[in-house]
């Protein structure tokens, strides 16, 4: 309860010159006042806002709970060292660069920091005001590991109507980090709804959002590109192909998130949340103006949203469009009341799941005041009408803020000024993915790593591969009894194209195989039967472990062009054969699965195992950091993958050392 309802606090740096930090915070303390004590420390012992301070942490008769750190850089070890000594158990941490040896100090005491280089807390529930800025409370929680992005959430929480019910800028995570601010929110009453922001994922993150979906709080989140989840240099084309942004979508879908792109995204979906996710991505849309009906629906298409068609709309005012979208062709100003009917037939008629009101409601009260009462009144029934049926409403209005506007934002309709803005919202909260289930790998086969093919080959013993031999000299060559034509390649090289260690269509393997020992040296080969079958699709299946979310299986086109096409689904491993259905279903290249052109279809029961066991075996070994199958030729008799490549993970002694250092 530290940082959500100390039972006092003590701002360090209260001033009273309104442009400095300790103005903002000594403010925003004093506004709880009435619920705990509230002492302000300046060093040389001005009033602050009319009040007293003190000049030091330690002429106070008793501890104070929590410390905000609003003090010069070079002040605050002396600062911590006092509260310190006093009992103090929890920092704010405000200031910029704060030493590492400070924060050990802290550590070790016991005690908890929130930053350093943080915005400060904030709690609706409790009345604790510890940040710069201005809060509304509401219902939004947001944790944000940049300040100001978390302030302009914020901003744009309470424009919107929902406000936020906490706001945690965690900053540079040196102790408190945003996991743990994402838990603290599982049972804080006044969050329905989850906004995120962050650069880089802890261990746990993915865990804490997963809490808060099964406790029924969606979580939005906004990041950024090349520096989320930050990759290890390619090691194969498994790495090469899995973007972090990949890695976070599938983070996303695994525990029930969605990912935005910018601040007003994440409020404006937030803001459709807060009554509940929608039950599906059917929409209708009602307009008073056929263009701003037809361009709503063009964007609801560009969303991902279906637009079905009508089969019943019994009581439309006369004159109304019986089709989706219903444009309501002045009927809407002979009486107002048509506009609540419309939304009416649309949500309790079983044919969509969310209802978009576009055009000029809203403005009538602001534009003729005498119809105001009016039309607040059909905004309550509006209002009223998405309550009870379930259905989701979103209204686009050409007026921003008017009675209308506010009654139905009060009620829990999010208005939006722009249509593309309301339907963006819908198409996110309409991808809103339940979470798949927990899957609990099956016992992986222990054989101690060895590198190269033949030992992948055998890591891998529930993949079919082609007959193959070992060779090291011409003689062995000479003796195969495989059926040819071959492949011949060096065992102990990964990335075989780029060093000319793998021929292909080969019919002399011994010729090939002299000319390839002359240019690589002497070593393990290995003669290979090439998969001569007509009517296969290649494919990649790779696994890698990403650092910020554990283990990840990606499938994709394969072959020598994989790179090029970069058709890949990734997801969070291990998964099932259901869920590695679903993966080759998303590819752009999966009609080739299905029989193109005639084709006979692959053997995709078989693919879909052998993507769950791959996923499966590096989710069970953490001595493993990759797998990859590429190519892997699936074809109506079934799966064969011609390479395979394993690269060992850290060793037991390396992890502990590794820890070591970062601590």
């Amino acid at each position: 309860m530290i940082f959500s309802d100390p039972a006092s606090v003590a701002v360090v740096g209260a001033s009273d010159d309104p442009s400095k930090w300790g103005h903002w915070l000594a403010r925003g303390a004093l506004t709880g006042d009435g619920r705990r004590a509230v002492h302000l420390v300046n060093h040389g012992g001005k009033a602050v806002l009319g009040r007293p301070t003190v000049r030091s942490l330690s002429e106070l008769d008793e501890a104070p709970e929590l410390v905000v750190l609003a003090v010069p850089a070079a002040h605050v070890p002396a600062v911590v060292d006092e509260a310190l000594a006093v009992g103090v158990r929890g920092f704010v941490g405000i200031t910029a660069g704060i030493d590492e040896r400070v924060i050990r100090r802290i550590r070790e005491a016991g005690a908890r920091l929130l930053g350093p280089n943080c915005l400060g807390v904030f709690d609706a529930a409790t009345s604790l005001h510890l940040a710069w800025g201005k809060f509304q409370a509401g219902s939004l929680g947001v944790v944000s590991q940049s300040g100001q992005v978390g302030l302009e959430i914020a901003g744009l929480a309470a424009s919107s109507g929902i406000g936020v019910s906490r706001f945690v800028s965690v900053g540079n995570q040196a102790d408190v980090t945003a996991a743990e601010a994402l838990l603290d929110l599982v049972s804080h009453d006044l969050t329905t709804v989850v906004g995120v922001y962050l650069e880089s994922f802890g261990p746990g993150t993915v865990a804490a959002m997963s809490a808060l979906r099964a406790a029924g709080k969606p979580v939005v989140l906004l990041t950024v590109g090349s520096s989320v989840a930050a990759q290890e240099a390619a090691r194969t084309h498994t790495g090469a192909l899995t973007s972090s942004l990949d890695v976070v979508d599938a983070a996303c879908r695994r525990v029930g998130a969605v990912r935005v792109p910018t601040p007003a995204a994440l409020v404006d979906l937030a803001a459709v949340l807060n009554s509940g996710v929608p039950r599906g991505a059917r929409v209708g849309v009602v307009s008073d103006s056929g263009g701003q009906g037809a361009i709503a629906v063009d964007l609801a298409v560009a969303a991902g949203l279906t637009v079905p068609r009508l089969s019943s709309v019994d009581g439309l005012p006369a004159g109304a469009s019986k089709r989706n979208p219903i444009d309501l062709a002045g009927a809407g100003e002979q009486d107002l009341a048509n506009y609540a009917r419309a939304v009416e037939v649309l949500a309790n008629g079983g044919e969509v799941d969310t209802v978009v009101l576009s055009g000029y409601f809203g403005c009538y009260g602001a534009d003729t005041p005498s119809l105001e009462s009016a039309e607040v009144a059909v905004a309550d029934q509006i209002c009223s009408l998405a309550r009870r049926s379930g259905v989701t409403v979103v209204v686009h209005s050409m007026r921003d803020d008017s009675a209308a506007v506010r009654s139905l934002r009060a009620g829990g309709v999010p208005v939006h000024l722009t249509i593309e803005r309301a339907v963006a919202a819908l198409g996110h909260a309409s991808r809103l993915a339940k979470s798949s289930l927990d899957v609990v790998p099956r016992a992986a086969k222990a054989t101690p790593f060895q590198p190269g093919y033949l030992a992948a080959r055998e890591l891998l013993d529930f993949v079919d591969f082609p007959k193959a031999h070992a060779v090291t000299t011409a003689a062995e060559v000479e003796k195969t009894a495989l059926k040819g034509p071959f492949a011949l390649k060096a065992d102990w090289l990964a990335h075989k194209s780029e060093h000319g260690a793998v021929k292909t269509n080969v019919t002399d393997p011994a010729v090939a195989f002299e000319e390839m020992r002359e240019r690589l040296g002497p070593g393990t080969y290995v003669l290979e039967e090439m998969d001569t079958r007509e009517h296969t699709v290649e494919l990649i299946i790779g696994a890698r472990r990403d650092h910020s979310f554990g283990p990840v299986v990606l499938v994709g086109a394969g072959g020598v062009h994989a790179e090029l096409f970069r058709d890949t689904v990734v997801e969070l491993a291990p998964v099932t054969p259901d869920a590695a259905r679903d993966m080759l279903a998303r590819l752009v290249s999966a009609p080739l699965l299905s029989g193109w052109r005639g084709a006979p279809a692959a053997d995709v029961t078989a693919l879909v195992e052998v993507i769950a066991q791959v996923s499966e075996t590096l989710a069970a070994r953490p001595d493993l950091a990759e797998i990859e199958l590429n190519p892997v030729r699936v074809g109506p008799d079934g799966v064969l993958a011609v390479d395979a490549l394993v690269i060992p993970g850290m060793t037991s002694a390396q992890l502990a050392l590794s820890a070591t250092v970062r601590s």
